[in-house]
C-alpha cells in the first residue's frame, strides 16, 4: 500500500513537471490538493485545518490503528520533492518549490503519540511556520507515520490563506453560528397572578438552514420556589416535535399553576432543546433561557432573595462543545472539550470553578478520571467572553450502547452575588462493539456419499451489548452445494440457532473441511467483519451393489452340479475371502477418516482460537 502511494505522489510530481511548460510562471502554478484522501491507511480528517501565511499552524489529524496493534507511534512532516516545479525564468529554467512550510532544523523532527491498540483512535497534531511567500490556497501536506515494525505516509489537506483572518478567527465565526434555536422571538414576556393559573406560549425558530429532527424541548424544573413560580403537578414538562424546518416557528404551549410561596418579579425559566440533524445523527443538545413574570406576595429585602441574586448575576452556559475522538466506545479514553460563554450583557463573573459530575448507573460513575476529580478554576470572564474547558474520562466498560449525561457545576463570583451556583447538562453518546461466539458444530452424520444429506447444527451467542442485525451462515467447499442460512437478528445475551443440510455433489479431495462464513449488520446496515468457522464433513463416491443375475449364465443348471472356471464359481469358491476383503477394506478407509478428524481437531485445540470480535 505504502509503495503504491508513492508511486502516486511521484505519478503526481511527474504530472505538474509535464503540465506546466516552459511558459509556466509561479502565478499559474496549480496548488496540490490530494482528491484522493480515501487513500489513506491510518490519517484522517474532518475539515482542513486552516494557516496563515507567515504564522505558527497546527495540522491536527487523527490516527487509526486499522490492521494491528501499532506500538511507539511517532508522527512528522515528511520530507518530499512533490512541490518542487521547472519554471522558466529569463533564459534559463529554475526549480522552484513550493512547499508551504519554513524548513528549520526543528521541521521534520518526530512527535511521540503513544501506543495505539487495533480498531482504536488517537488525536495527533504537528505544529510548522507558513512561509511568508506561500500562495493561498490547499496544500496536500504529506504525513510520514511510523511505528515498531511499520511505516507510511498519509496526507492531510490544508488551507493556508493570506487575508489577515486567522485559523481562530475562523472557528469563532463557527461558533457564534452553532446555535440553532432562538427562544421568546418576537413576545412579550407571559405575565401572571396568583392564585390563578397561567397559560402562555414559549417561541422557538429554528435559525439555521437545516431541517432538525426528533426535536425535545424541556423546561427546567426546581423544587426552589425563588427560582421556579410553578407548582410540579406532572411527571413530565416535554414537548416533541417531529421535525422543524429552517425559519419554522413553533409555539409551546404551558398551563402553569403558580406556587403559593412565589414573589412578585421576573423568573428566569431554563429550556433545554435536543435535537438531530438527520434521522440516524447524533444528538445536539442546546440551552436557552425564558422569561415569566410573576404577581404574588413581596419578596422580602435580603441580600439572597430572588431580586438581589438571580437578576443580578452573570450567565455561564456551555456555547458548544465536542469530544476527541467523535465517536466513543465504553472502555475507550476520550476528551470533552466545553466552550463555556458568560452570555450576560454587562454582567461579570470571577473565581469561577468547574466541576464536572458524571452520570452513575448502579451507583457507579459511567466517566471515570484517572485522578478521580475534574474540577477546573477560571479566574475571570467578562460579559460576553469565552472560555475552553477540557478534560479527559474513560468511559466504563460494561455500560449499555445509549447517550449518558455529564453535569457541568458552576460555582462563581458576580459584583452583586457570592457563591452564585448553576448546572448545566451535556449528553455523551457512548457506543459498544459488538460481538458474538459460537457453540460446538454438530455434523451427523459426517460422513456422506454423493446425493446424500448431512445435517449441520450449532448456536450463535451475542456475547456484546448491541444488537446483531441480519446474521447470515454460509457454508462452502468443492465437494458439497453452497448453502446460506439466514439467522435474522439476534438480541444482547440471547443466541441465534442454525439448522441446515449439506448435500454432497463430489468426492472429497482434501481433508473434508467445509468453510463456514459468519456476517451481521450494525444498527446503521454497515457489515460488519465476517466471522469464519470450519467443520469436517466427508464425502465419497456412491457404490455399486454387485447384484448377480442369474440370466447372465444361461441354462448351466446342469454345470452347476460340475466345477467350473467361470465368475459364478470363482464366487462360490472363494467368496468367503472376497467377503472378508470387503470388510477389511472398509475398515481401512474408516480409521483413515478418524484419523484425519483426530489430526484436525488437535490442531484446533493448540490454536488460540478468540471467539468473541470487537
Amino acid at each position: 500500500m505504502r509503495v503504491c502511494k508513492v508511486l502516486t505522489a511521484w505519478a503526481f510530481a511527474l504530472f505538474l513537471v509535464v503540465s506546466t511548460a516552459a511558459t509556466a510562471f509561479a502565478a499559474d502554478y496549480k496548488l496540490g490538493y490530494n482528491t484522493n484522501a480515501s487513500d489513506n491507511d491510518y490519517i484522517f480528517t474532518t475539515k482542513a485545518p486552516k494557516g496563515n501565511v507567515g504564522k505558527n499552524m497546527t495540522v491536527t489529524f487523527r490516527i487509526r490503528a486499522t490492521d494491528e496493534d501499532m506500538e511507539n507511534v511517532r508522527v512528522s512532516l515528511a520530507e518530499t520533492t512533490d512541490f518542487q516545479q521547472w519554471e522558466e525564468r529569463g533564459s534559463g529554467d529554475y526549480t522552484v518549490d513550493y512547499y508551504p512550510f519554513e524548513i528549520t532544523e526543528n521541521t521534520f523532527v518526530s512527535k511521540s503519540v503513544g501506543n495505539i491498540k487495533k480498531g482504536n483512535v488517537k488525536s495527533a497534531s504537528i505544529s510548522a511556520r507558513v512561509r511568508r511567500d506561500a500562495l493561498q490556497g490547499y496544500y496536500s501536506i504529506p504525513i510520514l507515520i511510523e511505528w515498531d515494525g511499520g511505516n507510511d505516509i498519509d496526507y492531510v489537506n490544508v488551507w493556508i490563506s493570506t487575508s489577515s483572518s486567522t485559523a481562530e478567527d475562523d472557528e469563532e465565526d463557527e461558533k457564534k453560528e452553532g446555535k440553532y434555536f432562538i427562544i421568546g422571538e418576537n413576545q412579550p414576556t407571559p405575565r401572571g397572578t396568583y392564585p390563578n393559573v397561567m397559560n402562555f406560549n414559549v417561541n422557538f425558530r429554528n435559525k439555521r438552514e437545516t431541517t432538525v429532527q426528533d426535536v425535545t424541548i424541556s423546561m427546567g424544573l426546581s423544587e426552589d420556589d425563588t427560582k421556579f413560580p410553578f407548582e410540579i403537578n406532572d411527571g413530565n414538562y416535554d414537548r416533541t416535535y417531529e421535525r422543524i424546518a429552517f425559519g419554522e416557528t413553533v409555539a409551546v404551549p404551558y398551563s402553569m399553576a403558580i406556587r403559593k410561596d412565589s414573589y412578585t418579579g421576573y423568573y428566569p425559566i431554563k429550556y433545554t432543546v435536543t435535537f438531530r440533524l438527520s434521522s440516524e445523527g447524533d444528538l445536539h443538545t442546546e440551552e436557552g433561557t425564558f422569561y415569566v413574570h410573576i404577581t404574588s406576595k413581596d419578596k422580602e429585602d435580603d441580600l439572597g432573595d430572588f431580586d438581589a441574586n438571580d437578576r443580578t448575576r452573570a450567565r455561564l452556559i456551555v456555547d458548544s462543545y465536542h469530544t476527541v475522538p467523535e465517536q466513543i466506545y465504553a472502555g475507550e479514553e476520550f476528551e470533552l472539550i466545553l466552550n463555556m460563554k458568560n452570555a450576560s450583557k454587562n454582567v461579570g463573573a470571577s473565581n469561577i470553578l468547574f466541576n464536572l459530575e458524571s452520570e452513575k448507573v448502579s451507583d457507579s460513575a459511567v466517566f471515570t478520571t484517572e485522578s478521580g476529580s475534574s474540577s477546573m478554576v477560571v479566574d475571570d470572564m467578562g460579559p460576553g467572553q469565552s472560555t475552553e474547558v477540557r478534560a479527559v474520562f474513560t468511559a466504563r466498560a460494561g455500560v449499555d450502547q445509549r447517550s449518558y449525561s455529564i453535569t457541568i457545576k458552576e460555582k462563581y463570583d458576580s459584583p452583586e452575588f457570592k457563591n452564585a451556583e448553576e448546572s448545566i447538562v451535556v449528553d455523551i453518546p457512548v457506543k459498544q462493539y459488538a460481538r458474538l461466539s459460537t457453540s460446538n458444530i454438530d455434523v451427523m452424520p459426517d460422513n456422506i456419499t454423493t446425493g446424500a444429506e448431512s445435517n449441520v447444527m450449532f448456536g450463535i451467542n451475542n456475547t456484546g451489548k448491541v444488537i446483531l442485525y441480519n446474521v447470515t451462515a454460509t457454508f462452502t467447499a468443492d465437494s458439497i452445494k453452497p448453502v446460506e442460512t439466514y439467522v435474522g437478528n439476534i438480541k444482547p445475551g440471547e443466541t441465534g440457532n442454525v439448522d441446515t443440510m449439506l448435500t454432497g455433489i463430489s468426492p472429497t479431495m482434501d481433508d473434508g473441511t467445509v468453510k463456514v462464513t459468519i456476517t451481521y449488520e450494525d444498527e446503521n446496515g454497515t457489515i460488519a467483519e465476517p466471522v469464519e468457522k470450519e467443520l469436517t464433513l466427508m464425502v465419497m463416491e456412491e457404490s455399486q451393489d454387485m447384484m448377480w443375475d442369474e440370466s447372465m449364465m444361461g441354462d448351466m443348471d446342469g454345470a452347476v452340479e460340475t466345477e467350473s472356471t467361470g465368475v459364478k464359481a470363482v464366487f462360490q469358491k472363494y467368496g468367503i475371502l472376497i467377503g472378508v476383503a470387503v470388510v477389511m477394506l472398509a475398515a481401512v478407509v474408516v480409521v483413515v477418516v478418524i484419523r484425519i478428524r483426530k489430526k484436525r481437531k488437535a490442531a484446533k485445540e493448540e490454536e488460540d482460537i478468540d471467539d468473541e470480535i470487537s
